[in-house]
């Protein structure tokens, strides 16, 4: 059912999951790239090290969202080479609580990334990290399959045990905000908002 998530904005799915389930500013698209939206292949990195996110490329199943744990401000966890056999085998997007380099190769070749920045200098590959367990990126917890949606506006994370459910009801909130004018939402919100100053004891 997640691909009907491609349609929701994260904007929209925040309202119903809350802030624990969006992770930080920090992880921003590298580059303008539309929503992607796909279930989480989970990775740990160790720190100075990318060894687990260039397996997982060949293990993720296409339509995933590879999701790494890292937390390394020093080496690039990826390159113009693994995310071209990445996109290659039907990976829908990188979302990297570390960095990037090669970025122009990643942004012409239009595979979209969402991480900390990019540096020039790539990770070792000597560490063993994690697959398939529940990592924490950009302060949320993600466990494999859980769907993830991103874009410029950012990254929400719905619980695999929640997803019909969310996916519900964001089409219905969808649907009813393409029938309603903004002179009916202005005059609800302003209702809204002069009662919330009254409340408060606000006459000006």
């Amino acid at each position: 059912m997640h691909n009907g998530f491609e349609g929701v904005p994260p904007t929209t799915l925040a309202d119903f999951l809350g802030r624990e389930q969006v992770m930080d500013i920090g992880i921003r698209p590298l580059w303008d790239a539309p929503r992607i939206a796909g279930p989480a292949y989970t990775v740990r990195c160790e720190p100075g090290d990318n060894l687990m996110l260039h397996a997982a490329i060949y293990r993720a199943e296409p339509g995933s969202v590879i999701v790494v744990e890292s937390g390394d401000l020093d080496y690039a966890l990826a390159g113009g080479n693994v995310c071209a056999v990445a996109q290659r085998r039907g990976i829908a997007a990188f979302v990297l609580d570390g960095l990037l380099r090669d970025l122009a190769e990643v942004r012409a070749a239009g595979f979209p990334v969402f991480a900390r920045g990019v540096i020039p200098i790539p990770g070792g590959k000597k560490k063993l990290g994690a697959l398939g367990e529940a990592v924490r990126v950009g302060g949320v917890t993600v466990h494999p399959g859980d769907i993830v949606v991103a874009d410029e506006e950012g990254i929400v994370v719905t619980p695999a045990a929640r997803q019909d459910e969310i996916l519900r009801a964001a089409l219905d909130k969808l649907a009813k905000e393409a029938g309603e004018s903004l002179d009916a939402w202005e005059e609800q919100h302003r209702a809204r908002i002069e009662k919330a100053l009254g409340g408060l004891g606000f006459t000006g």
